[in-house]
């Protein structure tokens, strides 16, 4: 995904700009200038129990970002070839989670809350949730 000039991936942290002083620090996050697709849904996670791996699924069209606001846990991120886990542990941080790629989230610190900001409504035949599907769909895309 590109977006002003700059192109986006699933394989890579992100940061947004924290403006603050003495009294405390704030983010904004506006569709289509700091994340590459328009806001549609925002949903969070929390009180996730230990050694609970969530996601496992894949989207046909949907686009997300994840933030870990408190706390910290880890996110794997797959498209079929290359895997790469990340540590999210700063409210600033924050992963693009494109169409096509197989998503885990899973190591969660006591008190953690992720945050998802969505492109798409909720749509339960969007989701990919066999693993052995998911390889099917991207055999193609990645052999080119």
């Amino acid at each position: 995904m590109t977006l002003a000039g700059k192109n986006y991936s699933a394989f890579t942290k992100y940061f947004f700009t924290a403006y603050g002083d003495n009294y405390g620090k704030v983010i904004a996050v506006e569709s289509l200038k700091d994340i590459p697709f328009d806001i549609k849904r925002v949903y969070y996670m929390y009180d996730t129990t230990a050694g609970v791996v969530r996601g496992k699924h894949a989207h046909r069209n949907l686009e997300q970002v994840l933030i870990c606001v408190s706390g910290n846990c880890k996110i794997s991120f797959e498209d079929g070839r290359d895997k790469k886990v990340f540590m999210l542990d700063k409210p600033n941080e924050w992963l693009y989670m494109p169409k096509h790629i197989w998503g885990e989230q899973f190591d969660f610190s006591e008190g953690t809350v992720l945050l998802v900001l969505a492109s798409e409504l909720y749509d339960d035949s969007d989701y990919i949730r066999d693993y052995d599907e998911f390889l099917e769909l991207v055999k193609g895309k990645n052999e080119n």
